[in-house]
């Protein structure tokens, strides 16, 4: 059983959703510190000029953890989605899906990693991805680093960990996932091209998730998937 692991982002971007299709469950990483100025509370649309922030105000502090982060009490939802209007309505799927995510903006959220969870719930279904979804702060693994990541695995029956190639590079210790006879999978991520608005600013890759549905809508799944494979290791 193959096993994704990420931290919970914020409208996530098309190689996150590969990586979810791919594993047959993946976790959300809640119970980690929260990182300033990453992904967890913001990501990119396209616009006329090219890319542009979508940002969710938090209040966070030093050392807590994801799933605890407040959502700052602001207009930032309406504001989010007048950007998507913006950017958006003269896609081809924009009717199709608009009305499922302004319900979403709709709801008073409170917590960051609860809004992201719903949000990529929805996607998901709109996706048609099964992969069973778990939270880390459900599974009562306390240790730390690669070690977590082996215990996370086997708390959910896993077999082998599917895992960017970066993390090779930054923190995972491959030895001691092949001492506990855990089998590490690569993700091998490119992002094909496919129809965007504005075409003067180019094609602009690993854009959040709505950009692929509003222009493509029912073939997103399959561009997706075709986007990143799985790569055996020796471990």
């Amino acid at each position: 059983m193959r096993v994704g692991i990420h931290q919970p982002h914020y409208q996530p971007w098309l190689r996150y959703f590969q990586k979810i299709a791919a594993s047959d469950v993946f976790i959300l990483l809640d119970d980690v510190d929260y990182t300033k100025n990453g992904w967890q509370n913001r990501n990119k649309i396209k616009g006329p000029d090219g890319w542009l922030y979508l940002t969710v105000p938090v209040s966070s502090s030093l050392g807590m953890l994801i799933k605890d982060v407040p959502i700052a009490n602001t207009s930032w939802a309406s504001s989010h989605l007048k950007s998507l209007r913006a950017c958006y309505s003269r896609a081809p799927y924009f009717k199709t899906y608009i009305d499922g995510i302004e319900e979403l903006y709709s709801r008073k959220w409170e917590i960051l990693s609860e809004l992201n969870e719903a949000m990529l719930l929805h996607y998901l279904d709109l996706l048609e991805i099964k992969t069973r979804i778990v939270r880390s702060s459900v599974l009562g693994v306390e240790n730390s680093s690669t070690e977590r990541l082996i215990s996370l695995c086997r708390a959910v029956g896993g077999t082998s960990y599917y895992t960017g190639e970066y993390a090779v590079n930054a923190y995972l210790d491959t030895s001691v996932f092949q001492r506990e006879g855990i089998q590490l999978e690569f993700q091998q991520w490119h992002c094909p091209e496919y129809r965007q608005l504005f075409p003067k600013a180019g094609f602009i890759p690993d854009l959040a998730i709505p950009d692929l549905l509003f222009n493509i809508g029912t073939d997103a799944k399959a561009l997706l998937i075709r986007g990143g494979e799985p790569l055996d290791t020796a471990v």
